[in-house]
């Protein structure tokens, strides 16, 4: 290494206006990086970002455009010189995804295809992924592995699995990209601050943020669905990791891909599986709320066990979840608490 100042590496977040694009927009700065954020808004909201440039103390460049969009994606490559992309735009509601297999593979297919096509225009062929654990569908037995089969039961996890199958096969058309396959399992919580967090545009569908809006009084009551799972307490057991923490697995794995050109796939998950009540104990621990919640039926597609093997991202992204139970409870309803509402909402 010569004694040169080097630039930092531009990366480009799409969808960095979100839940877990703006907390990794955070760890990439604090990391050195540079970021561009482009974001269509459809699910989240600009003072998200103007937030996170406070938080960072610097200036996000922002460009409010749809991955559909190869004109307007080709002038932000025009404009910056971008060296790696972490894509999280895309649709995420299974149900809705159900209602919608023509919106969700429009997005969340047609939208990466756009993307890599104008990557490759520019020769920028780092690629990180924001996929599922949606992806091991119903696993046989639990913790999940990276190596275990794929299968999926909903056009939300169908577009995941096309995507990273697409992925692949573009390395193997071009064995210079260097691509990873995140597998998320459930993050939630929120930055230290309160000042960002996960803000639903409607009736929430994952069970954290519900429960934060039953604490904070604008939801009356959690339903849980399904209390006769073979589980220890009969509700549904998943891997729930910190936000914070999935943001900076983002960011080990652009440096875990520096080495060589590879398809990198790895789980972010913490490794243990919390139930629906081992949840609510812990939220109203951590708010001194009580969470009233009934007991209805089963949702179609769901599981009654999920959580992942960590070891393999121990291994290759020098990485694992630092943050337990009681910091994802406490982050959350810092941020809830702080802003009722979520982002204020301009309409």
């Amino acid at each position: 290494m010569g004694n040169g100042m080097h630039k930092p590496l531009k990366i480009l977040v799409t969808g960095g206006a979100g839940y877990i694009g703006s907390h990794t927009c955070i760890e990439l700065i604090n990391a050195g990086y540079e970021v561009v954020v482009v974001d269509n808004l459809c699910n989240s909201s600009l003072e998200s970002l103007k937030r996170v440039e406070r938080l960072v103390d610097s200036n996000i460049p922002f460009h409010q455009v749809d991955v559909l969009d190869k004109t307007a994606l080709t002038q932000v490559f025009e404009q910056h010189s971008i060296n790696g992309v972490i894509h999280f735009a895309g649709l995420k509601a299974v149900g809705e995804s159900v209602a919608q297999p023509i919106e969700y593979y429009g997005t969340n297919v047609s939208g990466t295809i756009v993307l890599a096509e104008v990557m490759r225009a520019f020769d920028c062929k780092t690629f990180i992924y924001s996929s599922s654990a949606t992806v091991y569908g119903d696993p046989h037995t639990v913790p999940i592995k990276e190596d275990f089969p794929l299968s999926v039961t909903n056009p939300y996890g169908r577009s995941k699995l096309m995507v990273e199958e697409f992925l692949q096969d573009v390395f193997i058309a071009d064995g210079r990209w260097h691509i990873a396959l995140l597998r998320y399992f459930n993050p939630v919580g929120a930055h230290n601050s309160g000042s960002i967090g996960e803000d639903p545009n409607d009736t929430p569908n994952n069970l954290m943020p519900y429960i934060s809006q039953v604490a904070v009084g604008k939801l009356g009551k959690l339903s849980i669905f399904g209390g006769d799972y073979d589980t220890h307490d009969v509700t549904g057991v998943r891997d729930y990791i910190h936000v914070v923490d999935v943001a900076k697995g983002h960011v080990k794995a652009l440096q875990a891909l520096k080495d060589k050109p590879q398809v990198l796939i790895a789980n972010l998950g913490t490794g243990n599986g919390y139930s629906v009540l081992d949840m609510i104990k812990a939220f109203e621990k951590a708010s001194g709320k009580e969470i009233p919640y009934k007991i209805v039926g089963r949702r179609p597609g769901d599981i009654a066990t999920c959580f992942s093997d960590p070891s393999y991202s121990a291994e290759r992204l020098s990485w694992h979840a630092e943050r337990g139970l009681d910091e994802m409870c406490k982050d959350t309803w810092r941020w809830q608490f702080k802003n009722p509402d979520g982002y204020p909402r301009n309409r």
